[in-house]
């Protein structure tokens, strides 16, 4: 059994590899798109903040892919069987994964595990063995990703578009703005992660201290701290900025080219700080995907029962996963980036980080509920909803025809796959 088990670690880090390879594009494509840092940051950032994000949230969604999608009930009294079709679910994913990869396509791993586990499920035993209801909830979720997304992309941004980019004196403009892009980019972050952050702190202060304060109040606090200190930051930054307005090729510290616009060049900066919100979030809902499988797996091998209700997650199999996507990203992530970043619209660092912004507001929302979202879906349709608010001849729909090819193929191709090789293994090891 031990040497099952790593066996299974192994697959289950394969596919968090080509997860990493393929998926976090979403959150560093449009920064390197619009030039705000170069691909070799990107790579440094996303790593750090996929790692922390996989292992500190990871744990909702990997429990509803491992226990809400096949019927775990039905597989009460043959747990073994359950164990060889999560085995061919890592499998599948894995290799669809790296296939769409190496095309530069963006597709989901959401829909990849879902699929392979409907797959293994119908063939092992009938359609009923399928959790539908659960199918469906995560199927709504899909389709409204991409449009919601897309419409607080929009709205953002023809806000910005409005009151800043195409007002005659940009810099004022800017300047008033501040406090409310502050606020915005950290009360999107803060209201959804930081009462998880600081609930240990929360808990001492209420149980050692003896101090009875209101769960929210030291989240409000540190957000409200934080957006403060980034709004003086940033005028102090748009002060120096103003001050080189007339020098016409005025780079970027680290820049991969100039961005000679000083309000672009600030967009920048808040580009990078949303970038890093959506590889965060990006690690929190889609490590579930490579390590659910797993997960189930070895709680099969401690217990002996197949999980039908909520199972804990070991942190080793979190930082596992982490890990997975992170080699993946720093191996394999550049065709995928330049998909998303240069291949649909082209990006500035204030259309970007509209685009990163609206991602990580629904990525991180769906993380909180326990859907297994696609992040592909959520920065593909925000960067779709500014390109409609540019201009719709902008949009380079070629490439989003590829996508959405890519996006419609991945369930019927991943249950296929797991269909197929969960055949062949029962044949095998009858």
């Amino acid at each position: 059994m031990l040497i099952t088990l790593v066996a299974v670690a192994l697959l289950a880090f394969y596919v968090a590899w080509n997860l990493g390879a393929n998926d976090v594009a979403n959150a560093m494509g449009t920064s390197v798109g619009s030039k705000a840092v170069t691909l070799k940051q990107a790579i440094v950032i996303a790593g750090v903040l996929e790692f922390t994000g996989a292992v500190l949230f990871g744990h909702e969604v990997t429990e509803t892919l491992a226990t809400k999608i096949a019927n775990p009930a039905l597989f009460a009294a043959t747990p073994q069987i359950f164990v060889v079709g999560m085995v061919t679910v890592l499998i599948s994913c894995g290799v669809w994964l790296q296939i769409a990869t190496s095309r530069g396509l963006p597709v989901s791993s959401s829909h990849a595990v879902v699929g392979a586990i409907a797959g293994f499920s119908w063939v092992a035993l009938g359609v009923g063995a399928i959790d539908w209801p659960s199918i469906g909830l995560i199927s709504i979720g899909w389709v409204l990703t991409p449009l919601i997304s897309g419409a607080i992309a929009a709205l953002f941004y023809s806000l910005i578009k409005h009151w800043i980019l195409d007002q005659p004196n940009q810099l004022v403009q800017l300047q008033e703005w501040i406090p409310w892009l502050s606020t915005a980019l950290l009360g999107v972050f803060g209201v959804i992660v930081l009462p998880s952050l600081t609930e240990p702190l929360t808990n001492f202060v209420i149980e050692q201290v003896g101090f009875p304060i209101p769960a929210y109040d030291i989240p409000l606090l540190t957000g409200a701290v934080a957006a403060v200190g980034l709004t003086i930051i940033s005028w102090r930054q748009l002060e120096d900025l103003g001050k080189t307005e007339e020098s016409t090729q005025f780079p970027m510290p680290n820049a991969p080219c100039p961005i000679p616009n000083p309000v672009e060049r600030l967009f920048a900066r808040f580009q990078l700080l949303s970038a890093c919100f959506v590889a965060f979030a990006h690690g929190s809902n889609d490590v579930g995907n490579a390590i659910a499988p797993l997960a189930a797996i070895v709680y099969i091998n401690r217990t002996g029962s197949v999980p039908t209700d909520g199972i804990d997650i070991p942190i080793w199999i979190l930082i596992l996963g982490a890990a997975g996507i992170v080699g993946g990203l720093a191996v394999w992530g550049k065709k995928v980036i330049a998909t998303i970043g240069e291949n649909i619209i082209a990006l500035q660092p204030s259309s970007g980080f509209c685009a990163e912004l609206a991602t990580a507001t629904t990525i991180l929302i769906a993380s909180r509920l326990g859907l297994p979202v696609s992040t592909s879906h959520a920065l593909v349709g925000g960067v779709v909803g500014i390109g409609l608010v540019q201009n719709i001849k902008s949009i380079k729909f070629q490439t989003l025809k590829g996508i959405a090819a890519a996006w419609l193929i991945t369930i019927p191709a991943s249950a296929l796959l797991s269909a197929t090789i969960f055949s062949i293994a029962r044949i095998l090891f009858h």
